[in-house]
């Protein structure tokens, strides 16, 4: 798997920091998604049934019931991340859990989104007082954790909701700590099963004192 250049550019940018490293997903992980969503949906004239863990397939203009391509997904997920502001709020535990983490590891969040949406997103995660590093990307995350981590073989943390992103980090970092939360657990009877080295949490209150373990932290 290759890097994305922008990623690896917004990655230059950083500071160089030593401590233990945690790297985030944003949408239902540390962001709402899919519960505000349908409600932006809705707004629009269209409705979302959740018959499978994915989008396309799933949308449906109201009046007329036509189920819309992959296109109008894509348009549609491109307003509501240019509105985010509007509709997306903090996951319930996510900000006390990394308040109580910052002082003691780099926190970095990692989303995957088109780059043009990255300073509206800035905007809205500082306005939620969440004024982490973020990188966007629009390929794979494993050669981004990777890059992130650099040389020096800190331990490193990675939180997503989707298992291809927690495989994709397993690929690069083999000794990774890979953590699969969920901000709607209703969902994961959709997805498949992630594998047995992933550590599977209901919540980020559950989630929390994990983290500060694998990361080699005292408990919160």
């Amino acid at each position: 798997m290759s890097d994305d250049p922008e990623t690896a550019r917004q990655i230059e940018e950083l500071a160089t920091d030593d401590r233990p490293l945690l790297v985030l997903d944003v949408d239902d992980v540390v962001l709402e998604f899919i519960r505000p969503f349908p409600h932006f949906l809705k707004a629009r004239g269209y409705g979302l049934t959740l018959a499978s863990f994915r989008l396309t397939g799933n949308i449906a203009e109201t009046a007329s019931g036509r189920l819309i391509e992959q296109p109008e997904v894509t348009a549609l997920l491109g307003d509501f991340f240019d509105a985010q502001a509007d509709w997306q709020s903090i996951t319930d535990g996510a900000a006390e859990a990394l308040t109580g983490l910052g002082g003691r590891a780099e926190i970095i969040l990692l989303t995957a989104m088109p780059h043009r949406h990255r300073a509206a997103r800035r905007a809205h995660l500082d306005a939620l007082g969440l004024a982490y590093p973020l990188l966007t990307t629009e390929m794979a995350k494993g050669p981004a954790v990777a890059r992130l981590r650099g040389k020096t073989g800190r331990p490193v943390v990675f939180v997503d909701d989707q298992p291809h992103n927690l495989a994709s980090v397993r690929e690069s970092i083999a000794d990774a700590n890979l953590f699969h939360l969920m901000a709607d657990n209703s969902l994961r009877a959709f997805l498949p099963p992630v594998s047995d080295d992933v550590i599977v949490v209901q919540d980020w209150h559950e989630a929390a004192p994990k983290i500060a373990s694998a990361l080699g932290l005292q408990a919160l």
